[in-house]
C-alpha cells in the first residue's frame, strides 16, 4: 500500500487528487473501522490510518475520514482547546484550504470565511500570495499552512500576510521544518523531481526550513509564539491521535 500511495501522490496532480478523494474516502472509512486511532476532527476511530509521504512514506498518518495529517489534527486540537476560534465572530482568510477543515469552517456561523489559492478547486479567490487582492488590515485570522515552502519569494509572501492581517490578528503559518538545521536550505540548481523530493521532502518544495524560520517571521514584524502543543498532551493521546511529538505551531500576531 505504501508504494501505491507514493506513486499516486507523485503522479496525479493535486487538484485531481482532491476531486478523486471524495469518491474514495467512504470506501476507506468502511474498511478501516476500528478503535486504535481516533481523528479528533470528527471523532471517528479506525484500526489504522493510511500511509503518506511524497518521498519517505510515514505509517498511520492520513485519516481515512477527514484526510487529515498530523499537523491538521494538532492544529484542530490547539484551535479548539486554546483559542476562541470556534465561538467568536472572526473574519478568516485560509490559503490552500485543507479538505480536513474546509467543509467544517464554511459551515461555522461565527466565521466570515474566505479561501484563496492559485490552483485549489476549493479556493473562492484565485490569487498570488505575493500579490494579494485584499485591503490592508482585513482579517482577524489567517491560516496558511504548508504553503510558504512552495513559494520562491517567501519574504514577499510573509510581507503580504502581515499586510492583510488586522492589528492584534493571529496568523498560523505552519511549515515542514527540520529543527536539526539552524538555517534554512535552498538550492535552485537541483531540478530533478526525484532528487528534489529526496532533499526537500516533496518535488514542488523550494526549501527546507530550519530554526531560523521563526526569526524570518519576526523580521517582517510578526510577534511569534513557538507553540509545542504536544508537550501539553499525554503520550496516550499523542499516539491515539497520531500526532508528531514536538511539532511546533508558529502562532503569529500583528
Amino acid at each position: 500500500m505504501k508504494k501505491l500511495f507514493k506513486l499516486i501522490l507523485n503522479v496525479i496532480p493535486r487538484p485531481l487528487l482532491i476531486r478523486l478523494s471524495y469518491i474514495i474516502r467512504p470506501v476507506l472509512v468502511f474498511f478501516l473501522k476500528g478503535t486504535k486511532f481516533t481523528d479528533p476532527i470528527d471523532n471517528k476511530s479506525f484500526r489504522s490510518f493510511l500511509p503518506y509521504g511524497y518521498s519517505n512514506q510515514r505509517n498511520n498518518v492520513l485519516s481515512p475520514s477527514t484526510l487529515s495529517l498530523e499537523r491538521h489534527r494538532l492544529l484542530w486540537l490547539y484551535l479548539k482547546n486554546e483559542t476562541n476560534f470556534f465561538s467568536s465572530e472572526k473574519k478568516i482568510l485560509h490559503f490552500a484550504p485543507e479538505q480536513a477543515f474546509y467543509k467544517r469552517f464554511i459551515k461555522m456561523k461565527n466565521l466570515d470565511y474566505t479561501t484563496t489559492d492559485l490552483n485549489s478547486p476549493l479556493a473562492d479567490v484565485k490569487a498570488d500570495i505575493c500579490n494579494l487582492p485584499f485591503k490592508d488590515n482585513s482579517y482577524d485570522v489567517i491560516l496558511c499552512n504548508h504553503v510558504l515552502e512552495h513559494i520562491p519569494d517567501d519574504i514577499k509572501a510573509m510581507q503580504e500576510l502581515y499586510r492583510v492581517l488586522k492589528p492584534n490578528g493571529m496568523a498560523i503559518l505552519q511549515i515542514p521544518q527540520d529543527l536539526s538545521r539552524a538555517e534554512t536550505f535552498e538550492d535552485d540548481s537541483i531540478t530533478d523531481k526525484k532528487e528534489r523530493a529526496k532533499i526537500f521532502g516533496q518535488y514542488d518544495h523550494v526549501r527546507v526550513y530550519g530554526r531560523d524560520y521563526f526569526d524570518k517571521l519576526r523580521s517582517i514584524g510578526f510577534k511569534v509564539e513557538e507553540i509545542d502543543y504536544t508537550s501539553t498532551l499525554s503520550s496516550a493521546d499523542i499516539e491515539k491521535y497520531c500526532l508528531t511529538k514536538g511539532e511546533i505551531i508558529p502562532v503569529c500576531y500583528k
